[in-house]
Parts: C-alpha cells; sequence; structure tokens
C-alpha cells in the first residue's frame, strides 16, 4: 500500500470556483497516471467540484478530509481524457 504522505501537495487556498478544479486539472495533465496529489482548498464548493471534475476527468478521489480552514482531498491521475 502507498503511504499517502508521499503524494505531493497542491495549495490551492484562496481560489474560489472553478479556480480549484482547473488548476487542479492543468497540473495532473503534467502527472503520471498513478501518481497521486493532495488539493488544499477553502473554496467550499470544492466539497462539489473536486469529486466531480475527479469523475469526468478519470482520476480517482482517494481521500477527502475535512480540515479547519477548508479542505483537502486526494487524487490518484488516471488515465488523460480530452
Amino acid at each position: 500500500m502507498r503511504d499517502l504522505e508521499q503524494a505531493a501537495v497542491y495549495d490551492l487556498k484562496g481560489l474560489n470556483c472553478p479556480l480549484p478544479a482547473l488548476k487542479a486539472k492543468k497540473r495532473l495533465a503534467g502527472m503520471q497516471p498513478g501518481s497521486r496529489l493532495w488539493l488544499e482548498t477553502t473554496d467550499p464548493l470544492a466539497v462539489i467540484d473536486i469529486p466531480a471534475f475527479c469523475a469526468d476527468s478519470g482520476h480517482q478521489l482517494i481521500e477527502t478530509a475535512a480540515m479547519p480552514d477548508g479542505h483537502r482531498f486526494l487524487v490518484e491521475c488516471g488515465e488523460q481524457r480530452p
């Protein structure tokens, strides 16, 4: 099993919809399938947007966690869809 702490962290705090999902899309596009990335957000709509983005883009949402200042999402990069 993978060590969840080895995944890079992408700080998207302070950005509002749709920027967290758009920036996550761009960052994940440069990653290899199977790589993992933590997305940290303060946008309350990210709890809707990030899971929908993952489902639409072929990525897997591994974990979601509430933090005092927002949310954290662990995403595993999937095969890129056009």
